[in-house]
C-alpha cells in the first residue's frame, strides 16, 4: 500500500488529491485506525485480478488521468465536464416499490447497446471512465451490460440493482469482466425492505450478497431512508449487519416524493435527517466501510454535485437531466452530443447558480432551496421527463417546501456549530 500512494502521488502532478492520499498514507501506517482495517480487507476479501482491475479504472484512469482531461475541458469550453454520469438502460422494472417513479413507466423503454456505448464513447473523450446503471432494473439488461464492460475494459461500471437477478451465472461473468460491481438496494432488515420492494425480495437480498462475498466480488449497498425507516438505517446494528454481509460501501439517499405515485408522506423529518447526519459521522471513525450521504455530505464536495458538475443523469428515453431525481431537461442524447447538453442552457443555470447555498449541509435545488430549481428550470425553458405524468416544477416545490424549511433550522444549526 505505501508503494500504491507514492506511485499514485506521482501520477497526480497537479496534487488534486493529496490529502486524500496523506489520510490514505497515515491510515495504512497505523494498525489502530478503522481504514487500516478497511484497506486490509480489500486485499484480505477481494479477489486480486478484480481490485487490480479496479484499482487501474478508477484510481487510476478515473480518478488521475480522468481529472487532468476534464480540468482542461472543462476551462476550455467554459462548462462543466462531470466526473460521471447515470444512466438508464431501461425502464423496465420487476419490481414495483412503493413511491418510486420508475414503477409507472413499465417496459416501454431503452437505451439500446449502441446508444449506451456511444454515450461511454463520447464520455470517455471528456475524460470519464465510470459509469453507472440506475433504471428501472439495469440488470434486466444484463447481457448488454456485460459486452459494454468486455469493450470498455478501461472503465469502471457500478450498477444500482435490487440483487433479484444476481444469479451464479451473472457472478461468473463479474469475474470474468473483473470491472462490474453492484450497489444492492436495501431499505433495512426485512420488514423495511420487503414493506417498499415486496414481500421476499429482502430474502433475496441476503442470497445474492452472500453469493458475491463467496465469490470475492466487491458489491456494497445502497439505501434510501425515509420517515419509516430512518431509525433502522441509522443504527449500528443495521450497519454492522452490513459489514458483517460483505459490503465494502454504502450509498445513503433521502427520499424525495418526485412523480405521480410518490408518497410526501414518506419523506424524512428534519430531526431523522440529523440523526444520519450525526450516525454516519460517528460511524465513518469506527466502521470499516466507505460510506457517502448524498444529502448530507456537501461540505466535502462544496454542495451539489448534480448539473455536470461531478454527474448528469440519462433516462431510458435519453432524456438527459441534471440529476436522477430532477427530472427536468432541455437535451436528449439522440440529438445532442453530450458537450452539447453540458452547454445547454439548464446546465449552464446550473452552472451559474452552484452552489446553491453558503450552508453546505443545504445542497440541493430541491430539497434544501426552495424556488432554486423552479428558477433553472423556467429560465432555461426545460421541461418535464416524467414519461407517464409530466410534473410541474411549482408544484413539485411545494411538495418539499415544509420539509425544506424544517431542515433550514437545524441545518443552519449543525454549520454554525
Amino acid at each position: 500500500m505505501p508503494k500504491v500512494f507514492n506511485w499514485l502521488k506521482k501520477l497526480d502532478s497537479e496534487n488534486y488529491y493529496s490529502g486524500a492520499f496523506k489520510l490514505g498514507e497515515q491510515a495504512v501506517n497505523n494498525p489502530n485506525d478503522v481504514w487500516h482495517k478497511y484497506l486490509t480487507s480489500l486485499f484480505t476479501d477481494i479477489d486480486k485480478d478484480v481490485r487490480r482491475t479496479f484499482f487501474e479504472n478508477f484510481l487510476v484512469n478515473s480518478v488521475i488521468i480522468g481529472s487532468n482531461t476534464r480540468k482542461k475541458l472543462e476551462k476550455k469550453y467554459d462548462c462543466n465536464i462531470p466526473w460521471t454520469l447515470l444512466m438508464d438502460p431501461t425502464s423496465a422494472c420487476n419490481l414495483h416499490c412503493k413511491g418510486c417513479w420508475a414503477s409507472e413507466y413499465g417496459n416501454n423503454l431503452s437505451l439500446s447497446y449502441e446508444q449506451l456505448d456511444d454515450i461511454i464513447r463520447q464520455g470517455k473523450q471528456l475524460g470519464m471512465y465510470m459509469y453507472i446503471y440506475t433504471g428501472g432494473e439495469p440488470l434486466v439488461r444484463k447481457k448488454d451490460i456485460i459486452r459494454l464492460c468486455e469493450k470498455h475494459s478501461d472503465c469502471i461500471f457500478l450498477s444500482f440493482t435490487n440483487a433479484t437477478l444476481i444469479d451464479e451465472a451473472f457472478v461468473k461473468e463479474m469475474l470474468r469482466v473483473k470491472n462490474f460491481i453492484p450497489a444492492i438496494s436495501v431499505e433495512g432488515f426485512q420488514s423495511e425492505t420487503d414493506m417498499r420492494r415486496g414481500e421476499g425480495t429482502y430474502k433475496k437480498v441476503v442470497e445474492s450478497m452472500a453469493l458475491l462475498k463467496e465469490n470475492k466480488l466487491p458489491f456494497g449497498f445502497s439505501t434510501c431512508y425515509h420517515r419509516q425507516n430512518a431509525e433502522i438505517i441509522g443504527s449500528e446494528e443495521y450497519f454492522d449487519d452490513m459489514i458483517e454481509k460483505g459490503c465494502k460501501f454504502g450509498w445513503l439517499f433521502t427520499y424525495i416524493p418526485v412523480g405521480a405515485s410518490a408518497l410526501p408522506e414518506l419523506m424524512a423529518t428534519a430531526e431523522q435527517r440529523e440523526f444520519l447526519y450525526n450516525q454516519v459521522r460517528k460511524f465513518r471513525k469506527t466502521k470499516p466501510v466507505f460510506t457517502m450521504d448524498f444529502w448530507n455530505d456537501g461540505e466535502y464536495v462544496d454542495g451539489c454535485i448534480a448539473g455536470g458538475r461531478r454527474y448528469l443523469h440519462i433516462n431510458a428515453n435519453g432524456d438527459i437531466d441534471p440529476c436522477a431525481f430532477i427530472h427536468y431537461s432541455d437535451s436528449n442524447i439522440k440529438e445532442k452530443s453530450l458537450l452539447e447538453a453540458l452547454q445547454s442552457p439548464l446546465f449552464m443555470e446550473y452552472r451559474r447558480h452552484q452552489p446553491f447555498n453558503r450552508n453546505l449541509l443545504r445542497v440541493c435545488p430541491l430539497l434544501d432551496n426552495p424556488g432554486a430549481l423552479a428558477e433553472m428550470v423556467h429560465a432555461s425553458g426545460a421541461k418535464s421527463t416524467d414519461l407517464e405524468s409530466p410534473e410541474d416544477v411549482d408544484i413539485l416545490t411545494e411538495k418539499c417546501r415544509s420539509c425544506a424549511e424544517n431542515w433550514r433550522t437545524v441545518a443552519e444549526k449543525l454549520w454554525n456549530k
